[in-house]
This record gives C-alpha cells, structure tokens and sequence, in this order.
C-alpha cells in the first residue's frame, strides 16, 4: 500500500523538514501552545464573569469580587498575546534560519546538480523566500490547536448555559467546516503557483545579472526586461487567486457568522422570556456564539498553514535531490594516475559523454580539447567529482572517486577555473580557501606562480585586502583561481579553462609552472588554445561525447579536423604559427596519455 509520500517523495521530504525544524524549536512551540491556549481559556472565562458580575449588579447585591475577576482576566489575556506575540516571531526566525542551515549545507552537499537542476537564481528563490514562508509552519500549527479551541469551547459553553442554544449552533456548522476545508485546499494550489512564478522570476533575472554587461554592450535591456519579467502575468494570476479564495471565504464567513450569532442570541432572548435563563447568561451566551462563530481566525491561520506547506514542498524537492556520498577507502602513495573506465554522462536529456576510456599517467600533463559542447567541462568534472557519470566510474592511483572520504578526495584533487569564485575575507584567505592552516609564505608562493603577486601587492592592504573591495580585471581574478590551485599541491591538478581569460606572456609562464610542477602531480587541462595543447604531455581530443584520438599535439595537428578544433577561438593561421613556435619548448613527453 504506497502512502502520499509515496507518491509526491517532495510532499514527503517536506513533512519531515517541518516536523524537524518544529523539533529543533520544540520548547518554544510548547511554550507557544501553552500560551495560546491559557489565553483562550482565559478568553473562554471571560463571558461567564462577565454575565456573572452582571447579574449580582442589576440584583444590586455586592460584585466587587467578580469585577476584579473580569479585570483580572483581561490583564492575563493581555499578558498572554504578548508572550504569544514574541514566540511566534522567535519560533518563526528559529524555524527559519534551521531550514536555511538545513538547505544550504544540502545544496553545498550535492553539487553542481542542484544548480543545474534548479537554476541558481530559483535555487536563491527557495532559501530565501520560501525558507522564511515555511518557517512560520511549526508557529502556526501550534497556535493552530488554541486557534480550534475557542469555537469548540464556545459551543460547549454555550451548551452549558442552554442546551438549545448548542443546537442553535450546530445547525449551522457544516457549512463553516466545508468553507474551512475549501479554503486549506484551494489556498495550497494557488500558493504553489505563485511560488514556482517566484522561482522563475528570479532565476531569469540571476541570469541577467551576471550577463549584465552582454547584455548593455548588445543594446538589449528591453528585451532582457520583457524576459526576466514574462512569469509576471502568471505571478499575478495566482496572487489574485490566493486573495480571491481567502476573501470568499471572508464573505461567507460573514454570511453565515452572523445568522447563527443573531440565532443564538433569538433563541437566548426566548429562553429569558421563559425565565430559563438571566440577563447575565443572555449577554454569556451573546459573547460565547462570537468566539464559536470566529471563523476569521481559523481561515487566516489555514491559509498561512496552507502557503507555509506549499513553500515546504518547494524546499523538499530540494532536499530530494540526492546529495553526494562518500566512501571511506583511503588513498594509497601514487604519482596521481586517472583512469575513466567506460563513462557516460547525460546532461538534460542528452548523451554529452558517450562510454569514455581515458587514462592519464601519474605526473604527466593532458590538454583536453574539442569543440564547444563536446564535454570537456564535464569531462574535468567527473575527473575530480564535482559530477558523478551515469555510467562507468573515475579512478585515481586505483581507488575509484566514489569510494574515497570527502576529505582525502579534496585535499588530492585541486581545480581551477575560467571564472573562479574567490571566498574568503581577505585576498590571502580567498587563495587558502579550503586549506587548513596555510602559512603567509604558501599563500605568497602561490601567487608568484600564478603570476598574482605584483597585483595583489598594489591593492590597498595587500594581502589582506577584503576580496570584494579587491579591484580586478577578469584576468587578475582568474591569476587568483591559479594562485588558490597552486596552494593546494595535490597530486592531480584540473585546469577547466583556466587560463582562458591570460595574455599570452602570462599563459607562457604560467604554463612553464604547470610542466615544471615536477613528478607525482598530474595535470588536466582543459584547453583552447593551440599553444597551451603544444605544450603538453599529451592531447585528449574529445568529439561527439567520445575520445577521438589521444595523442601529442603535433601528430594531431596533421588531422584538418582537429585543426578546425582550435579555428572557433583563433586564426587558422596564427594557431599554426604558435604551433611551430611552440613545440620546440614543449617538455619531452614522457610516459604519455593513452587510451
């Protein structure tokens, strides 16, 4: 028998965020009940106090007790929505901040999947926004059971003080228990609409930030503008919606509400008539068919509760996105030789990598190259385990990448990349990210490598310059990708594209300190450039998802296809005059590359 979980996994991982995150608060959400629910009671006291105090007074006998009583009971009403007021915003912030806790250690923990999945500006969208919405979850659901009390009371005290007028009461109540339901359903499927709009909204405006300069140098912000902001209507659609459904549900309310108050109150003035019932009990009565005809409060709290789950839904397709596993075979010694073993990779929908067997030997430099779209980003993924194949699996010194410890795999496996995120405080934390205690002289070192130094010593504070008052060109940011690579001295060594934004005399250098980085630290380089190909060990030449030929640099060049390779980012003719110029420099293969 399959449950609801079951059958939405993302309505399942939701409940169990919401149940976690009411747990990590459970104290407060106790203490919020216990409050909520004292000051209905106290609410549910007052009308009989009242009613009391009224009929000692028109007896004209002594009331003074039962006037401190009513007094006494709005002081502590009062009190008690103060303490429910605090608790349910430190509840909401608690729950909130554990479910953006929750959700960006999950996205850190599973990868480039999520991004592309999800896209990073929906992704931002999620931890935000809708984090902060089902963040107010475990508050109402424990104002919810006070929220229920006061009309359930209100009957049972109304039966108390005359059991007609009960009756009265429950005549009435399966149209307010079917509008209630009416509006929990139709307020979740209008809330999710709205969300997911959110979602793409801001997903399509992340993208025209970062591609805000292409998009001012081609002259085309209207466009972007119409773009980013064409979920708008739709958006709109399902506000509109979400205020419709909760103001019919106002509007019946306020029809039926008043018929069964003015009903109770008839039936209340008969029964005074008859000499059943005093004038106290008439204005008890009056007061107690308010609270159980407050339909308001609950309406309110089931649409909040209802868009709060439908924002919970969107965080658990999150977390159902699998995070990335971790084995716990160590590494053994080695010169840091990858090996791919029949991989495979699909990228929605598509084979971008097709059975792919490499193997790059211990110490040696590979350039990877081919045209755009034949995966050698991917491929640089999977060698390091940013990506998992769907196929097939990636070794290093023997130990495929899938059983190794996360912190082994990373302290072997550096990367750079063509536009490197630099985290951290300050310049020199930005180049040791990721290291655990790195010495001034490594961070120093790094950068002179990478040709960093002379730059960053020109900031104002140097090195300790805070990153994001750092003023730099693409080229110094991606110098200080190098620099942060450089530091890590593990045994293999991925470059994606990292040296694509580098003048020539950079790159020069920069590569003479990749092929001189010496024994036991393999090199992959995805590459370009037919210079930085001519320098290498060996060339991997990717088309159509496969390894076509595997080879040096000069043998493959002879090939008019792979020349054709490098013809989408250079001259035809100056890649072959920096072919010739280069290869005299190239170091001597070596053990090589082979398939």
């Amino acid at each position: 028998m399959t449950t609801p979980a079951d059958d939405d996994p993302a309505a399942g991982h939701a409940r169990v965020l919401l149940r976690t995150a009411t747990r990590h608060s459970g104290a407060r959400c106790a203490a919020l009940t216990l409050a909520s629910t004292a000051a209905t009671g106290a609410g549910l006291l007052l009308p009989a106090a009242l009613g009391r105090a009224l009929d000692l007074l028109l007896a004209r006998a002594p009331a003074t007790r039962w006037v401190l009583y009513c007094a006494g009971l709005v002081l502590l009403i009062g009190l008690l929505d103060a303490a429910r007021t605090v608790l349910t915003g430190t509840v909401d912030a608690r729950s909130t901040a554990w479910l953006r806790r929750r959700l960006t250690g999950h996205v850190l923990a599973t990868g480039p999947r999520a991004a592309d999945r999800f896209g990073s500006g929906d992704l931002v969208a999620r931890l935000v926004g809708n984090a902060a919405e089902a963040g107010t979850a475990p508050a109402a659901r424990a104002a919810l059971a006070a929220a229920l009390a006061g009309p359930v009371g209100g009957v049972v005290a109304l039966g108390l003080i005359h059991w007609w007028l009960a009756a009265v009461f429950l005549a009435g109540a399966p149209v307010l228990a079917l509008l209630l339901r009416a509006v929990a359903r139709d307020t979740a499927r209008s809330a999710t609409r709205y969300q997911r709009a959110q979602g793409r909204i801001a997903a399509a405006l992340t993208e025209a930030v970062e591609g805000a300069r292409t998009v001012r140098a081609a002259g085309t912000e209207d466009r972007e503008t119409l773009r980013v902001l064409r979920p708008l209507p739709e958006l709109s659609r399902a506000g509109h919606r979400m205020w419709r459904v909760q103001g019919r549900a106002a509007a019946r309310a306020v029809a039926v509400a008043p018929l069964l108050h003015l009903g109770v109150v008839a039936v209340a003035g008969v029964l005074l008539t008859r000499d059943r019932l005093s004038v106290g009990d008439v204005l008890a009565a009056s007061r107690y068919a308010v609270l159980a005809t407050g339909v308001g409060v609950l309406v309110g709290r089931l649409a909040g509760l209802a868009r709060a789950r439908a924002a919970a839904r969107r965080l658990g397709e999150t977390v159902g996105e699998p995070a990335t596993v971790f084995g716990t075979r160590r590494l053994p010694d080695g010169p840091g030789r990858l090996e791919l073993r029949g991989v495979t990779a699909r990228r929605g929908g598509r084979t971008v990598l097709d059975g792919v067997d490499l193997v790059v030997p211990g110490g040696t430099v590979l350039a990877v190259v081919g045209r755009s779209g034949t995966g050698k980003s991917l491929l640089a993924a999977l060698a390091g385990r940013l990506a998992d194949p769907d196929a097939g699996e990636v070794l290093l010194d023997g130990v495929p990448l899938r059983a190794l410890p996360h912190d082994d795999l990373r302290r072997a496996v550096g990367y750079a990349f063509a536009r490197p995120a630099l985290l951290g405080g300050t310049v020199a934390q930005a180049i040791g990210l990721g290291l655990p205690a790195p010495s001034p002289g490594l961070v120093r070192a790094a950068a002179r490598t990478a040709r960093a130094d002379d730059f960053v010593r020109r900031l104002p504070d140097g090195y300790d310059t805070p990153v994001a008052d750092a003023p730099r060109s693409g080229g110094e940011s991606q110098r200080l990708g190098l620099a942060r690579a450089f530091a890590h001295r593990g045994r293999l060594l991925i470059l994606d594209d990292a040296l694509s934004s580098l003048d020539t005399v950079t790159e020069r250098h920069i590569t003479d300190a990749l092929l001189g980085a010496g024994p036991g630290s393999t090199r992959l380089l995805v590459a370009h450039r037919s210079a930085t190909a001519a320098r290498a060990d060996a060339v991997a030449w990717l088309d159509a998802g496969r390894v076509r030929a595997v080879g040096r640099h000069e043998e493959l060049w002879r090939i008019p296809e792979y020349r054709a390779v490098f013809a989408e980012a250079e001259d035809p003719a100056t890649a072959r005059a920096e072919t010739e110029a280069e290869t005299p420099r190239r170091l001597s293969p070596g053990a090589g590359a082979g398939t």
